[in-house]
């Protein structure tokens, strides 16, 4: 993506993320990320500086993780299930959002000529992309990711500790697929999150992820 599309987009993207995990966890009683200073919308404060130059110029990174103490739960297992389920379902919403407007102006050819036009229809296409991209990702099952809280959830108690053991070994095999994927120039993690995105972006868009990808290189 052109940088000034990329910092913009990726900014909203990580900002609504983080913040939409704070903010289910301080409904479901826990202040712990409110008292951190995280419950709001200013991206700096969600922004890890590794991370987010790992997304421009790697595209893939990270941001700061919201703090959450399960233990002020009443249901600690349901509680972190849903505050996991936040952050992708927030970046879906957004994008079914921006899919819309997206939807709106291109259909529109006097809004489509207008000055300045191709600028916001680049940003709607980077903000359907990265949102969906950020989701999907997400909810895959491997620890750190949003995915295996939501397992933890689903599964049975027993199931669900024995997955936990399996935290520390999985974060290393998740790293290890990122660092052969980007030696081998193969997109591993590709192949399991492009598909979904693809016709999600071609539901709220109405148009596919090549297109919007050709209009990013505009």
């Amino acid at each position: 993506m052109n940088i000034l599309v990329l910092i913009p987009v990726i900014l909203y993207a990580i900002t609504i993320h983080e913040y939409s995990h704070g903010w289910i966890a301080h409904k479901l009683g826990d202040n712990t990320a409110y008292l951190a200073g995280r419950l709001t919308l200013n991206p700096l404060s969600h922004l890890d500086l590794i991370g987010t130059m790992m997304f421009i110029f790697l595209h893939v990174g990270y941001a700061k993780p919201v703090p959450v103490n399960a233990m002020n739960f009443k249901n600690p297992k349901r509680g972190m299930m849903l505050v996991g389920i936040a952050g992708p379902l927030a970046n879906i919403i957004s994008a079914f959002g921006f899919g819309i407007i997206f939807r709106l102006l291109i259909g529109n050819q006097t809004l489509a000529r207008s000055p300045g036009s191709v600028f916001i229809i680049q940003l709607l296409a980077g903000a359907i992309i990265l949102n969906l991209a950020l989701a999907v990702f997400n909810i895959l099952p491997m620890f750190p990711l949003d995915g295996s809280h939501i397992l933890k959830g689903l599964l049975p108690p027993r199931l669900a500790y024995k997955y936990s053991l399996y935290d520390r070994h999985l974060i290393f095999i998740f790293l290890g697929i990122i660092l052969i994927s980007y030696i081998a120039k193969i997109p591993i993690l590709g192949f399991i999150v492009w598909p979904p995105v693809n016709i999600l972006a071609r539901l709220f868009s109405g148009v596919n992820l090549y297109t919007l990808e050709r209009i990013l290189m505009l």
